[in-house]
């Protein structure tokens, strides 16, 4: 399928979706926003890869998100009509952000880790897609900004939400209150990022090595880690252990580790079923 604001290829069980707007610094532009939860769902419910890995093109990851999201009138603007009662225009602004907010929510409910490989700047917007990821790399030359304060707004569809549960809250507060560009090197050391690399050749390299050592480990027990290493992020301890004692209670399956005991054993790759595609509908 051809999509207008990415390209999206899959080999060795890993899905490479990358932005392809360099010229226009991968602004997110409204097929953005349609285009990456339909891309991300598709590959997760239909079960065509086991890890995702999310890159960008040219000289930044991205701008952030384009002014055409904001305007353009008619239904398709940000309030909807002008000339609508003020109750129901402000109604559709609220579910206009909450669509906005799903297209980087879908890589959190996804069933696969979602890996952001990121160069140059990431900015607004940008910082929201990388905080929903499970893991984030960076080349040398990457800086990350909480662009909207300096523009007058609070962010609004993540950032302030999972920033802070990425990065200490006090620095995740200085970058959304400063606007301030974070560069590689500080975002290692506060774990925005867990590696930074000399280039972009070398990022894609090394994210797409990590994404394919994950993608070797039993896609069920990937699934099971992901679901709970978020519930926990949000709960207490003791609702953690109960929610994984009760998953352990219906998705555990012994087969999955005795092919890994029998696979290292003979010194093999162990061979994994993949996930069943999710239904439908009747």
């Amino acid at each position: 399928m051809t999509y207008t604001c990415f390209d999206v290829d899959i080999a060795d069980r890993v899905a490479h979706v990358r932005l392809s707007r360099p010229d226009e610094l991968n602004s997110m532009i409204p097929a953005f926003w349609r285009e990456l939860p339909e891309i991300v769902t598709a590959i997760s419910d239909e079960a065509s890869a086991r890890v995702i890995v999310i890159s960008s093109t040219g000289k930044h990851f991205s701008a952030g998100m384009d002014l055409a999201v904001f305007g353009g009138g008619g239904s398709s603007s940000l309030g909807g009509s002008a000339d609508a009662e003020p109750g129901r225009r402000q109604a559709r602004t609220r579910s206009h952000a909450m669509h906005l907010q799903w297209t980087f929510t879908a890589l959190e409910r996804a069933r696969v880790p979602v890996i952001a490989a990121t160069q140059g700047g990431v900015i607004g917007a940008g910082v929201d897609l990388i905080t929903a990821c499970d893991l984030r790399y960076a080349s040398a030359d990457a800086f990350f900004c909480v662009q909207e304060i300096n523009i007058g707004m609070t962010a609004d569809v993540g950032t302030l939400q999972r920033l802070g549960k990425v990065v200490p809250e006090g620095f995740a507060r200085e970058m959304a209150y400063t606007g301030r560009r974070v560069p590689a090197a500080r975002a290692f050391e506060t774990g925005l990022v867990q590696q930074v690399f000399p280039d972009h050749e070398s990022l894609i390299a090394g994210a797409l090595d990590t994404a394919r050592e994950i993608a070797a480990k039993s896609p069920l027990a990937i699934w099971g880690t992901k679901v709970s290493m978020n519930f926990a992020r949000d709960h207490t301890v003791d609702e953690g252990l109960d929610q994984i004692a009760t998953w352990q209670a219906g998705m555990f399956q012994p087969a999955d580790m005795a092919e890994a005991f029998t696979a290292r054993a003979e010194k093999r790759e162990p061979v994994f079923p993949e996930l069943l595609p999710e239904p439908k509908g009747l």
